[in-house]
């Protein structure tokens, strides 16, 4: 399945997407999921760059389960030569013979599930808030536009929306895309990463940083709700001074990612509040005296149940293409 097929799988289907990754994180939650640590191949030739594996199984109803792997690459330099930093495939197979049956475009599905998550954190983690009327989005790659399309097709509506990119041609190419968007609020380019800060509410990193480069716990003093979907953008003490949210403990402190570090640095996980599942079935509230930070390390499982469904609206609409005669060995004695 094409880039293009995913893409008309998921086009407009903003609020489904989003109650489709609560449910995954539901079935996450009560254990019907595997979705062991992700496997990271690194070159010492090309230190930056990696492609992960992230093998998953999804259970629930028995129509819906699925079990499967994103294989996922991530070559920061790609930037400088103007295409995506990832790029990605996703394998379904099925649970009952194991026998691979979609292979699919996965940066697509990768980006969705990860916008998808980050709206619902933002609505969850929100909800004892006053509304975010100011939004400011640290990167503005693939990523940064994903969430804001999933941010303003779940409800959401900004009067100002600020952005901050190393790059000023990255700048205002999202800004050209937020002005044909729409969603609302006027966009603001900020020189720097504190103007865009202190002037938030609602703070996306979307960047590439392998290593954090914010380091003052001042520029949150007036509590924003962060969405640290890069992972790597905030030094250990930021983390220390915020309630801090995961999709998953073990996953997320790991791989020298902020909270990591964290934990690194004080040798306990105390300053982890819980994951954003425990926050929706009401066994963590989020306080309103500190900023708040999500950290998703991103699972597979998401990347499974939104394949799932694009393969299932693919085939209801006749356009699956299939390779006959893939498998080629299926007689024991030939």
């Amino acid at each position: 399945m094409s880039g293009a097929q995913v893409k008309r799988a998921l086009s407009g289907r903003e609020k489904e997407i989003t109650e489709l990754v609560a449910a995954t994180y539901r079935l996450h939650g009560a254990d019907q999921t595997v979705n062991p640590p992700s496997y990271f191949l690194r070159f010492p030739d090309r230190p930056d760059a990696r492609i992960i594996a992230l093998p998953a199984a999804l259970g629930g109803e028995s129509d819906a389960a699925v079990d499967g792997i994103k294989w996922i690459s991530s070559f920061p330099g790609n930037v400088a030569r103007g295409i995506p930093r990832a790029s990605a495939v996703l394998v379904l197979n099925d649970p009952e013979t194991g026998y691979p049956y979609a292979c699919m475009e996965g940066s697509v599905i990768s980006a969705v599930r990860t916008a998808a998550s980050a709206a619902l954190a933002a609505d969850w983690l929100s909800r004892d808030r006053a509304p975010a009327k100011r939004i400011g989005f640290i990167g503005t790659g693939l990523i940064a536009r994903y969430i804001h399309t999933y941010l303003v097709g779940t409800g959401w509506d900004f009067e100002k929306v600020g952005i901050h990119d190393l790059s000023a041609d990255h700048s205002e190419g999202f800004r050209g895309y937020l002005q044909a968007a729409g969603g609302g609020g006027d966009v603001v380019v900020h020189s720097t990463a504190e103007d865009l800060i202190r002037s938030s509410d609602l703070v996306v990193f979307a960047t590439i940083a392998g290593a954090p480069h914010i380091h003052a716990p001042e520029w949150f003093s007036h509590n924003p709700l962060v969405l640290h979907i890069s992972l790597r953008d905030l030094s250990p003490e930021i983390i220390l001074g915020s309630t801090n949210v995961v999709d998953d403990v073990e996953h997320c402190l790991k791989a020298n990612t902020s909270p990591h570090l964290a934990e690194q640095q004080t040798g306990h996980r105390d300053f982890i509040t819980g994951t954003l599942c425990d926050v929706m079935r009401g066994a963590v509230r989020i306080p309103e005296d500190r900023p708040v930070v999500f950290s998703p390390f991103g699972l597979g499982v998401l990347d499974l149940a939104v394949g799932r469904r694009v393969w299932e609206e693919t085939r209801r609409s006749g356009e699956l293409a299939v390779v006959e005669g893939f498998f080629s060995e299926l007689r024991r004695y030939g």
